[in-house]
């Protein structure tokens, strides 16, 4: 045999794995977490504690947050104070929970139970705090800010003391935002543009050497969350899809959801190997098993 012709049967034999592989994932069964419109269109978080509670922003009204225990039970876990409405939901090394307040530029600090909501955070230069990030290394929170109209953004990074220091401005839409298990790289999601960066970052948090990670096409992005080997899991939102890009920016697979419009995602279950995602939609999340757990 030649070895030309041995490379040719190589080649088509891994061409029919990946292939293989791509048909199985797109099999992947999605299921409903609880009924839909249990919460309203602003579905958003979501994020799980150290014992499997899953919580997500504006159940049944706006303002409020849910805990879903790992038995299905559901209720209001805490309400916001006035006009505040919460959205991307992280929980810090001591299991506190801090909110993003996209109404009133605020973030909120929850204790365990619930009934201490206090202000952590302000600054009246944030457009609407969006999504949060926590480094799994310091314990300090990045914040993307988009100005929606303006198809502009900013990057904000609030330290455990509370001082909110601005990273980045006069960026795209910038939306869903993660950092690597390692804490050496936050990734940040340009919604209206279609384009995901990699920064590295810094010993005191702040950011360098940003990167173009990957470019998507015709729908847009929303939440992210990584895996335990640095896998990203990205919604699209508009498209129904969960997608998982490589530690290099690879395109692995595309799961397809039964609603339209992923807002965010977490892992969660016994072995936090379930992904959860927060259907705008639909007012529900829905849930699939992955490969490998999230970080958190």
């Amino acid at each position: 045999m030649s070895l030309i012709h041995c490379i040719m049967q190589k080649n088509i034999l891994l061409l029919t794995c990946l292939l293989w592989l791509n048909l199985c994932h797109a099999q992947r069964t999605v299921h409903d977490l609880l009924p839909e419109h249990s919460f309203t269109e602003g579905i958003e978080g979501p994020a799980t504690d150290c014992k499997g509670n899953i919580y997500a922003v504006n159940y049944q009204r706006q303002g409020t947050i849910c805990k879903i225990t790992p038995t299905g039970e559901h209720s209001v876990y805490a309400i916001l104070p006035g006009t505040s409405v919460g959205n991307g939901i992280r929980f810090g090394k001591k299991g506190e929970m801090y909110v993003a307040d996209y109404v009133n530029h605020n973030i909120f600090k929850i204790t365990r139970n619930g009934k201490k909501v206090k202000l952590f955070a302000h600054e009246p230069a944030m457009n609407q705090p969006n999504d949060l990030a926590i480094s799994p290394t310091n314990g300090y929170l990045y914040a993307s800010d988009p100005d929606w109209k303006a198809g502009t953004g900013k990057l904000w990074l609030i330290k455990p003391n509370g001082e909110v220091i601005l990273l980045a401005e006069n960026l795209g839409t910038t939306n869903g935002i993660e950092v690597s298990p390692d804490g050496k790289h936050l990734y940040v999601g340009e919604s209206a543009q279609l384009k995901l960066w990699k920064y590295d970052i810094l010993e005191d948090g702040t950011l360098t050497n940003k990167q173009l990670f990957h470019s998507f096409e015709g729908y847009g992005m929303d939440g992210m969350r990584c895996d335990i080997n640095g896998n990203l899991y990205l919604a699209r939102y508009g498209k129904g899809t969960v997608v998982i890009l490589s530690p290099d920016g690879h395109l692995l697979e595309e799961i397809r959801l039964k609603g339209n419009k992923p807002s965010n995602l977490t892992f969660g279950g016994k072995d936090r190997k379930t992904c959860y995602i927060t259907m705008a939609d639909r007012g529900c999340l829905e849930y699939f098993d992955a490969d490998f757990p999230g970080r958190e």
